[in-house]
């Protein structure tokens, strides 16, 4: 009997400078317990779903995303099956700006697609990665399904995810406080009409990120490393995140944001004990209980980790 098991990494949304077009899988540097979700796929009756992990108990009783995607991927994709047995390990906090439910679609969909031989070329999946996480954030967004499925920093176009040129020598230190924020009411505290003056400022740092990726110009990356559309309507709703802020960049951190919509927060450097530092002042002075977490990162240049195995019958 065959068992198929996807590990998915945290990923950070918007990346301050690309609001739901730019997105980044972690990788933690100094921990080796998995920053990231694990969806395990063997053969079953009906469909069944068994959730572990240091988060687990905090996925509603009802209605879990993985059944979900296991639903919709056998009524599309393999209506001859008979049943499956799902297991979730939850590594990362939910409603955190970690990319949480993003790291279970993609791992929940990826497994699928393996256990099934793969009926979904990487498109057609990361598309349906992004129809499902959009059922639980209020819109199809693929800024986190894209790095965590694929890794890196990706740049989303309009129907493909483009990968960034990364700088190898940047430490992203990320700090989740141990609340949560529904990514929906997050997003709707952003206006439905943006200044034009706004959005051009918005189109020129972005492309100015890319251009400067792409020139591995560091300096001019860091420097329009900053959110103008979103940052200013949600900072004031995240406890704790402006007093953070200006403390990281007295300290000497470049670029300093909100990982998706919060309430992690995310600070770039290019020193290795900065950013210790860095991870020693939010741990005793942001991270609120026993739940928030800090994880200095590089960028994970691989996405989804696939593991298989033919398990022993029994009779």
């Amino acid at each position: 009997m065959k068992s198929v098991s996807v590990y998915a990494p945290a990923s950070m949304g918007n990346v301050s400078v690309g609001f739901d077009l730019l997105g980044a899988a972690l990788e933690p540097l100094y921990v080796e317990q998995p920053f990231g979700d694990v969806v395990t796929v063997t053969a079953g009756q009906g469909i069944s779903l068994e959730c572990r992990g240091d988060y687990a108990h905090f996925l509603p009783k009802q209605g879990n995303i993985v059944e979900r995607c296991a639903e919709r991927f056998i009524e599309r994709h393999a209506p001859q099956c008979q049943g499956l047995a799902l297991t979730l390990e939850k590594n990362l906090p939910i409603g955190s700006g970690l990319g949480s439910s993003a790291s279970s679609v993609v791992a929940a969909l990826a497994a699928l697609n393996r256990y099934f031989d793969d009926p979904l070329e990487p498109q057609q999946l990361l598309q349906f990665m992004g129809e499902l996480e959009g059922e639980i954030s209020g819109s199809v967004h693929f800024d986190n399904v894209a790095p965590s499925y694929l890794g890196g920093m990706q740049l989303m176009l309009a129907d493909d995810a483009q990968p960034l040129p990364c700088f190898d020598n940047w430490y992203w230190l990320v700090a989740y406080p141990g609340i949560t924020l529904s990514t929906a009411k997050m997003r709707a505290l952003l206006p439905s009409d943006v200044p034009m003056t706004t959005t051009i400022g918005f189109g020129q740092q972005l492309a100015t990120f890319v251009a400067a990726c792409y020139r591995q110009d560091e300096q001019q990356a860091l420097a329009v490393l900053n959110d103008v559309l979103a940052e200013p309507h949600r900072a004031a709703h995240i406890p704790g995140y402006q007093a953070a802020k200006l403390q990281l960049q007295q300290l000497g951190f470049e670029a300093v944001g909100i990982s998706g919509s919060g309430p992690t927060l995310f600070a770039v450097c290019r020193d290795e004990q900065l950013a210790k530092q860095g991870a020693d002042y939010l741990q005793t002075h942001y991270v609120t209980n026993q739940y928030g977490l800090v994880r200095v990162c590089r960028l994970a240049r691989q996405g989804v980790q696939y593991m298989e195995h033919q398990l022993n019958a029994v009779n």
